[in-house]
């Protein structure tokens, strides 16, 4: 039986115990921790580390504080957001198993947690919050952009089974992960967002190939996936068939609330882009403290820290007193986006000329110029900004629906490709 607010621990004890728990059996993150995939590391380090956050989460779940928000039932905590904010307070400085949050705890977690039947609840979630299972999404597609709902890959039943071909591209981290949310048609006999289902399927396994996409700054952790003839029980679908377009838009939502979701540990004011606690001492290795423009850099990426977590506190506030519906979680991503962009931008300002050439001994200065090219990526993953805005706009703002060809027309007669 669940706790009630009145047998609930008070979050301000709770915090006391987690400030202790961490003292005492966390390691604090050295200045070669990294919260990021792999860029340079050969792919033995690379396993290494994702060891090792499956060894951090194990340890945070035998103490009770993984799935801090999640109910007991599945084997979280069963607290609530607030005593999770506090976590994500009090765990800044401490390693964390970076790998395994994002996007295992939040979508893919929260979309069984919202969808999921209860076998496959006490199945998986568990084992997600033990680090025993990695998860990923198979959402994206190679033809389909953004417009996931445009999705190519096919899930046909035969039987209590359904057999299931096509690709899916850019899942971060599925070389090295177990488990995948997939989105699939199942109806091509309906329009687009009403043929779709939703399944779980082990990665590694006959008939999934996985092939790795080298990014510009030596980072091999997205993956393209060829499925051929992958066979999946019924058991292993999310909801009701060609019903995956209502679990698209909760999964969509969760994606997008990345910023305020209460499920995965974010360390608080350690997003993505040049975080503001290290932009001082990298602007005092490279002399940047001692000018003013230095000095205003750092201190607009600490505001910027400042009103994005002020953000993260808002959002989820007006959407639980029904001032604001569920869709404004877009505003949390298209800020998160922005900056991100603006962080890795003031971080490389900073860095100098140190930042385009450098030597091994400026090796710290020279990643911010590699975190300056690759700095667009976080208004891509995650859900692009352009589509965050395309939200906030039709359904937090109001304004008119952006009009679209394929809109009620039978998938299969949608044309995909010029006419000659």
């Amino acid at each position: 039986m669940s706790n009630t607010t009145e047998e609930m621990e008070p979050v301000e004890d709770f915090r006391v115990r987690v400030r202790a728990w961490l003292k005492d059996n966390m390691p604090v993150a050295g200045p070669d921790f990294s919260q990021g995939m792999g860029g340079h590391l050969a792919d033995d380090e690379e396993l290494e580390i994702v060891q090792h956050n499956r060894d951090l989460q194990k340890k945070l779940f035998d103490a009770g504080l993984a799935g801090i928000a999640v109910p007991k039932a599945y084997g979280g905590a069963g607290l609530t957001p607030a005593h999770m904010r506090v976590f994500n307070e009090e765990i800044v400085g401490y390693e964390y198993p970076s790998r395994i949050q994002v996007p295992t705890m939040t979508p893919c977690m929260a979309v069984l947690l919202d969808f999921g039947s209860e076998e496959q609840k006490k199945n998986h979630i568990p084992k997600m919050l033990s680090g025993e299972e990695i998860w990923m999404q198979f959402l994206s597609e190679p033809s389909g952009g953004s417009d996931v709902a445009a999705a190519l890959t096919t899930a046909t039943r035969d039987g209590e089974e359904w057999v299931l071909n096509g690709s899916k591209i850019w899942t971060t981290g599925a070389w090295w992960s177990d488990w995948g949310l997939c989105l699939a048609r199942t109806n091509w006999d309906v329009p687009k967002h009403r043929g779709l289902s939703v399944f779980i399927l082990p990665i590694h396994q006959p008939g999934i190939e996985i092939n790795r996409i080298e990014m510009l700054n030596g980072s091999k952790e997205f993956c393209q996936e060829y499925i051929d003839d992958v066979r999946i029980p019924d058991s292993d679908r999310v909801s009701e068939v060609d019903d995956g377009w209502t679990v698209g838009i909760r999964w969509m939502f969760h994606e997008r609330s990345l910023s305020i979701s209460p499920y995965p540990i974010r360390p608080v004011g350690q997003g993505r882009g040049g975080q503001p606690s290290s932009l001082l001492p990298l602007a005092r290795r490279s002399g940047r403290d001692r000018d003013r423009r230095g000095r205003e850099l750092v201190g607009e990426a600490y505001a910027l820290a400042m009103a994005q977590d002020r953000l993260g506190q808002r959002i989820p506030e007006a959407m639980a007193t029904g001032h604001m519906n569920d869709q404004a979680a877009s505003i949390g991503r298209l800020m998160a986006g922005s900056t991100a962009v603006r962080q890795s931008t003031i971080s490389h300002e900073l860095a100098g000329s140190a930042g385009v050439a450098w030597t091994d001994d400026d090796e710290s200065l020279g990643s911010r110029g590699e975190g300056f090219l690759m700095r667009q990526s976080a208004c891509i993953g995650g859900g692009t900004t352009e589509m965050a805005r395309n939200v906030i706009s039709e359904r937090v703002l109001g304004m008119p629906r952006e009009r679209a060809a394929d809109r009620d027309i039978p998938f299969r007669d949608v044309e995909r490709s010029a006419k000659k």
